[in-house]
C-alpha cells in the first residue's frame, strides 16, 4: 500500500517546498470530502495558523456574496451594470472603434472576464509593484488606467475572455451599492460572521504588519498601499484553515444555492495570463496535465501565491499559500502530488477489502 498520507508525509513534502528556490513559507490544508482527513502543514518560515494575503482568491468571495445577493432578488447576473453603477464611473470604460460599449457591459461578463474592460494591473502597474514602488490604486485611479488601455474585444463576443482586475473593482462597487455599505461590512455579514471566521477581514491599514510577507522571486514585497487599496480585487486576509472552511461552504451550498454551482462552470474560456487556465463565471479552473484540460482542479489562484481549489474527481480540497508571485507551479506540483498518494491509497484500500 506504500506510506499513508499522514501529518509526517505532509510536514516533509512541505520542507521540501519550502526549500525550493525562491518559496522562503509556504502552508498547505487538505481535507477530503467527509472530513475523514483533515491535515494542514506550513514550511520555511511560516506557522500554520499564519495569516497571508489571499490576493485573488479574494474573487470566490466576491462570487459567494454575488450569487447570494441574486439568491435576495437584488440583481440578477444578466442585468447590465448601468443598472447599479453611475454614468460617471463607467463611462469610456470600453471603447471600441469609437463606440462606448460599457453600458451594455452586465454583471455575469464581470465575473467571467468576458466584458472586454481592460486589465489596469498588467504591464506598468505590476512591473512597478514589483519592483517595489508602492503605492494606493484607489477607484478613480484604477477606472482612469483602464480607459487609457485599448479593449481586445467587443464585451460577449464569443470565445474572448481577458484576465481584468477591472472587473472585480467594479463588482466590490456594485455590492457596496447595493447593499449601500462598505465591501468590509458586506463581507462581515455573509460570510466572516456567518462561517465564524475570527482570523479572516479586509486588510485596509497600511500599518497592519500581520501578514506574512510575499516575494517575487527573492525580492520580499512589501506593498500596503496598495494591498490596502484593491479591496474586493484582492485584499483579503486569512489563514489556511479558514479559507478551508468557506472553501467547503462555498462548495457545499452555505453560502448560496448549490445549484448555482453548475452555472458557474457551464463556460470555460482558456486564459494564457496569468495563468495558463480556464476561467468560468466567478470561477477557475487548473488542469493538472495537457491530457486532462477539461478536469483538474476548481477554485482560484492569487497572485501572492495563495490557492484555494476543490478537485472533484478525487473529493480533496486544497487551500493555503506559498507566498511567491511566481510560485503556483510549486503549488500545482504539491496538490498533484497529495492526489496521486490519496488515489493510491483508496486503489489499495479497495483491493484489500476484495481479497476473500
Amino acid at each position: 500500500m506504500g506510506r499513508a498520507l499522514e501529518q509526517s508525509l505532509l510536514d516533509k513534502w512541505l520542507a521540501q517546498i519550502a526549500n525550493k528556490r525562491n518559496v522562503f513559507s509556504t502552508v498547505l490544508c487538505v481535507e477530503d470530502q467527509k472530513q475523514s482527513l483533515s491535515l494542514v502543514s506550513s514550511g520555511g518560515e511560516m506557522q500554520t495558523g499564519d495569516r497571508y494575503f489571499i490576493a485573488s482568491v479574494t474573487k470566490l468571495y466576491v462570487t459567494a456574496v454575488i450569487l447570494k445577493l441574486r439568491a435576495e432578488q437584488r440583481l440578477g447576473l444578466d442585468d447590465p451594470i448601468s443598472e447599479y453603477l453611475s454614468k460617471e464611473i463607467i463611462a469610456g470604460l470600453h471603447m471600441m472603434e469609437n463606440r462606448d460599449y460599457t453600458e451594455e457591459i452586465t454583471v455575469k461578463q464581470l465575473m467571467s472576464n468576458t466584458s472586454g474592460i481592460p486589465d489596469y494591473f498588467s504591464g506598468d502597474v505590476f512591473s512597478e509593484l514589483i519592483a517595489g514602488h508602492d503605492q494606493a490604486w484607489s477607484l478613480d485611479k484604477t477606472l482612469n488606467a483602464a480607459r487609457r488601455r485599448k479593449p481586445k474585444f467587443i464585451p460577449g463576443q464569443q470565445k474572448k475572455a481577458q484576465y481584468s482586475d477591472t472587473n472585480y473593482r467594479l463588482l466590490g462597487l456594485i455590492i457596496e451599492n447595493i447593499k449601500g455599505d462598505s465591501i468590509q461590512s458586506v463581507f462581515k455579514e455573509y460570510i466572516f460572521d456567518k462561517l465564524n471566521l475570527t482570523q479572516t477581514y479586509f486588510y485596509h491599514n497600511p500599518e497592519d504588519t500581520t501578514p506574512v510577507p510575499f516575494y517575487y522571486k527573492k525580492k520580499r514585497l512589501d506593498l500596503p498601499q496598495y494591498m490596502a487599496s484593491i479591496g474586493a480585487e484582492g485584499g483579503i486576509v486569512s489563514t489556511a484553515n479558514e479559507t478551508m472552511i468557506f472553501l467547503r461552504a462555498f462548495f457545499n451550498g452555505e453560502l448560496f444555492p448549490i445549484g448555482d454551482l453548475e452555472e458557474l462552470q457551464r463556460e470555460w474560456n482558456f486564459l494564457w495570463a496569468p495563468g495558463p487556465f480556464f476561467y468560468g463565471t466567478g470561477i477557475s479552473r487548473q488542469p493538472l496535465s495537457p491530457f486532462g484540460l477539461r478536469r483538474g482542479l476548481i477554485g482560484h489562484w492569487g497572485q501572492s501565491g495563495a490557492f484555494a481549489f476543490h478537485h472533484p474527481e478525487s473529493g480533496l480540497y486544497f487551500t493555503g499559500t506559498v507566498n511567491q508571485a511566481v510560485g503556483q507551479s510549486a503549488a500545482v506540483q504539491a496538490m498533484a502530488r497529495i492526489i496521486r498518494q490519496y488515489g493510491r491509497e483508496k486503489k489499495a484500500l479497495r483491493l484489500h477489502a476484495d481479497v476473500p
